[in-house]
């Protein structure tokens, strides 16, 4: 610890010495106060103040950042406790002042040649400066005690409780199964839509075109009804690939993300710049979810945007892999669209986290940041 800051954690020690007072007399008022219903709002909020002075004091002289995210109740908990510690904080800068009064005191008079009582010998000053520097040693140990004490306290009582955070991670995985099936049934649903739309209406001129050839009866007419049969067979037999390939790309499987990514920028009908700058492959699950992203992104881009030129870039930083496409379009992109939305639900089932910045005029990048190994 350098001086600067050494100076800095003791003004701060001192600082909460001096509202330790303070803050006692306003729990033991709120304690009472807190008898009356209608007056609890405003003690809480008094409450609130008084802890926000002190998270700001923590973060600035002590260096020690502290959550937002805590109750009134145990803000009140914590400078009841807290003013038990800036009371001992007090007594040990009260111990300094006392013992640095003496010292000044015994330096006048050995400078001005006084002795230091009837009995002087001359071992006394020796004595006085290894009890001065023991006395030193016990001050910076309290002042650092102290300090320890208050970190303690506020990393207790600030941000939730064991029991909150326990809960919030079980309304968060209600959340994510509830996402989990909503994406199941948005997946279904779109598997349905574009086998309805597409596989289905060209089986259907297929059957139509065969009836029509066999009732010809010129054999040239059912010939060439039979050709348009026969392309309507390839056509139907594209439109399945293409389905097939939306809802699972073997690509995925046999080269991974960053195959599939490529085929995806190869099959698309506008330009395509993938930068892929990851080391090692992701875990199934996670590329899946960061292929379809990037998917439906570029369909939303190409259908909506009137976007020229589209760019993929996948990179990892720490336990997190980010997704971002990227366009040139119109923007005005919604995350409550039905196509964005699906995706967002898709992300939040995996614990990731999905976003859209799509000004007017574009251009729009959609994220995903999902969690890896």
């Amino acid at each position: 610890m350098d001086l600067r800051r050494a100076l800095r954690v003791t003004a701060g020690l001192a600082l909460g010495g001096l509202s330790a007072f303070a803050e006692a007399a306003f729990v033991v008022v709120a304690t009472l106060v807190l008898a009356v219903p209608a007056a609890r709002p405003a003690v809480f909020q008094a409450t609130r103040w008084f802890a926000e002075r002190e998270r700001a004091r923590l973060r600035r002289f002590l260096d020690y950042p502290t959550s937002d995210d805590y109750r009134d109740s145990r803000a009140l908990r914590y400078l009841a406790s807290r003013s038990v510690a800036g009371g001992l904080g007090a007594g040990v800068f009260a111990l300094i002042g006392l013992g640095l009064a003496t010292a000044v005191i015994t330096v006048w008079q050995l400078a001005g040649g006084q002795p230091l009582g009837d009995d002087q010998d001359w071992f006394d000053v020796p004595v006085l400066l290894l009890m001065g520097a023991l006395l030193v040693f016990l001050a910076v140990q309290g002042l650092i005690g102290v300090g320890a004490l208050e970190r303690t306290l506020a990393h207790h009582f600030f941000g939730p409780t064991k029991q909150e955070r326990l809960q919030r991670r079980v309304d968060a995985l209600t959340h994510s199964r509830a996402e989990v099936v909503e994406a199941v049934n948005d997946e279904r649903r779109r598997i349905e839509r574009d086998l309805h739309d597409g596989v289905q209406q060209r089986i259907v001129s297929l059957g139509m075109l065969l009836g029509r050839a066999r009732r010809a009866k010129d054999p040239e007419r059912a010939e060439a009804l039979l050709r348009q049969a026969h392309e309507e067979t390839q056509l139907a037999l594209q439109e399945l690939r293409d389905v097939a390939w939306r809802v699972y790309p073997i690509a995925l499987d046999e080269g991974g993300l960053a195959t599939a990514l490529e085929a995806l920028a190869e099959r698309s009908s506008l330009p395509v710049a993938l930068s892929y700058a990851l080391e090692e492959r992701l875990d199934p699950a996670t590329e899946t979810v960061a292929y379809f992203v990037a998917s439906e992104a570029v369909t939303n881009a190409i259908k909506h945007a009137a976007a020229s030129r589209i760019e993929i870039a996948v990179a990892r930083a720490g336990r997190m892999v980010g997704v971002t496409i990227t366009d040139d379009g119109v923007g005005g992109a919604q995350v409550a669209g039905n196509g964005l939305s699906g995706l967002a639900r898709r992300v939040g089932a995996a614990d990731g986290v999905f976003t859209v910045d799509s000004p007017a005029g574009g251009p729009t990048v959609v994220r995903a940041e999902l969690p890896c190994a």
